[in-house]
């Protein structure tokens, strides 16, 4: 799952404790999901849903060669990876969950539904992601890109580092930002 920091939420509470439980996660996009696809005449079929169950079951981006490993064993026969692209790509193109290119992974998404421009944050030691919507840093990228002439359509950044629960794990590191 990917949580969204807002201002009543600092980005510190972005990444849960572990032992943090999923289930509510699940059942809130599940839920989401349904009404969605409802209000756009869509279907959440079994295999979508399923999809999307295993893509919201942790904090952390999952690939789709997972998400098959998975299926096989649930379902103890053969499904082809086909079948998981297709599933995550109407996930994608219904704004259900998110593509993070850097990993080839896949987060759900805490605005679905919604045009939103999308930063993440990922921790490079536990591996979770929180999804942040800063209109400042979108703001920011349009302008600089306007500058040169260039219209953004779309924009997804991905900053990796070290959340704050890791931070407190191993403190001396993450003291300094790298280009690169």
């Amino acid at each position: 799952m990917v949580r969204r920091p807002t201002r009543k939420s600092p980005a510190s509470t972005a990444f849960p404790r572990r032992g943090h439980d999923h289930g509510r996660c699940v059942s809130d996009a599940l839920t989401a999901a349904a009404a969605l696809c409802a209000r756009e005449g869509e279907r959440l079929t079994p295999l979508r849903k399923r999809v999307l169950e295993f893509v919201w079951s942790s904090h952390q981006p999952i690939g789709a060669y997972a998400i098959l490993d998975r299926l096989r064993t649930e379902n103890g026969r053969a499904v082809g990876p086909p079948t998981v692209y297709r599933a995550l790509e109407f996930l994608v193109e219904r704004g259900l969950v998110h593509r993070l290119a850097s990993l080839n992974a896949f987060v759900g998404c805490a605005q679905p539904g919604e045009a939103h421009i999308v930063q993440f944050l990922i921790c490079r030691k536990c591996g979770t992601a929180a999804e942040l919507d800063d209109a400042r840093v979108a703001g920011a990228l349009a302008r600089s890109a306007a500058e040169l002439g260039f219209r953004v359509q779309n924009q997804v950044i991905e900053l990796s580092g070290l959340c704050s629960h890791c931070r407190q794990e191993r403190p001396d590191e993450g003291a300094h930002a790298h280009a690169g």
